[in-house]
């Protein structure tokens, strides 16, 4: 069960990408609402199941100021920079930036609970930068670099950095002993809200593109992405715990960056293959704990 749940994880989670390049591809909606439909559906589908299995666990305000915050984070606006991301970068670069959270949850782990940073922080940091610009070496060398692949570059990582703020919260809630699906139900409804009061803020209308492959992208990325995907992650951490179940993080980007060869016709050279590696092995120096050496007793 362990390696089915693993398994389901990196393929729902390495596939959501080329989904949302997809959906983006499909119409003319604005992001602000195809973030909202996605997380609208996904939020009552979950609210819906844990209330029929009786999972749904009672909040107090203050934990439900703290699901606003987090919806806002790991499932609003950091998807946001996503989608716009997909428009100038292919699906798969953006995971493989993607990949890089294991740094921003190790430092803001070290801001907000005072959790030291391994020693391996910096020979990772090192091998995830130096990856990344490796892999868009070719565009950084032009004379002048496309404004838009600069953007998609920023709105991935800061879309990253806003997932790892969502993280923090998520073990703030784990801390108090909250119910995790709980939470993060609430969390996705707050965010599609928050999503949806922007919008028509922004003057956009806040119906669906009505074709197939929009409509399927988006139950794709909702049901599969946000409801499976989720569920099956935290299932996975309650089986073998947290620093095990992060492991699947390392296989997103080769899942993402297949898919993006054929659909959206990638290119790989050299550079980019020498930058997933240093990106993979800095996540692997974060995760992997490595074995020690046993002393050997005498006889």
């Amino acid at each position: 069960m362990n390696i089915v749940l693993y398994l389901a994880v990196v393929l729902i989670w390495g596939t959501t990408w080329i989904a949302i390049f997809l959906q983006q591809e499909a119409g003319s909606t604005p992001v602000l609402v195809a973030v909202f439909w996605r997380f609208l559906l996904a939020s009552v589908l979950m609210l819906v199941i844990l209330k029929v299995i009786k999972r749904l666990r009672p909040l107090d305000k203050q934990d439900h100021l703290f699901c606003l915050l987090q919806g806002c984070c790991v499932f609003g606006f950091n998807f946001v920079c996503f989608y716009h991301a997909a428009a100038w970068i292919s699906s798969g670069l953006e995971s493989v930036i993607f990949s890089m959270a294991v740094l921003y949850n190790a430092l803001n782990s070290w801001i907000f609970f005072r959790q030291r940073p391994s020693f391996r922080l910096l020979p990772a940091a090192i091998l995830g930068l130096g990856g990344i610009v490796a892999l868009f070496w070719n565009d950084i060398q032009a004379a002048h670099p496309a404004p838009q692949l600069l953007w998609g570059i920023g709105l991935s990582a800061l879309g990253t950095l806003g997932f790892s703020l969502g993280n923090m919260i998520s073990t703030r809630h784990q801390r108090r002993q909250r119910d995790v699906l709980t939470t993060n139900s609430y969390a996705m409804l707050y965010g599609a809200i928050m999503m949806a009061m922007l919008a028509l803020l922004n003057g956009d209308s806040l119906a669906p593109a009505l074709n197939l492959q929009w409509m399927g992208a988006m139950s794709y990325l909702a049901i599969f992405g946000s409801v499976l995907g989720f569920g099956a992650y935290f299932t996975l951490v309650g089986r073998i715990g947290a620093s095990q179940a992060a492991y699947s993080t390392l296989l997103f980007p080769l899942v993402a960056l297949t898919l993006s060869t054929f659909y959206e016709g990638y290119q790989w050279h050299s550079n980019a293959i020498i930058g997933l590696v240093m990106i993979l092995a800095g996540n692997m120096v974060m995760f992997v704990r490595w074995p020690t050496a046993r002393k050997l007793r005498l006889a």
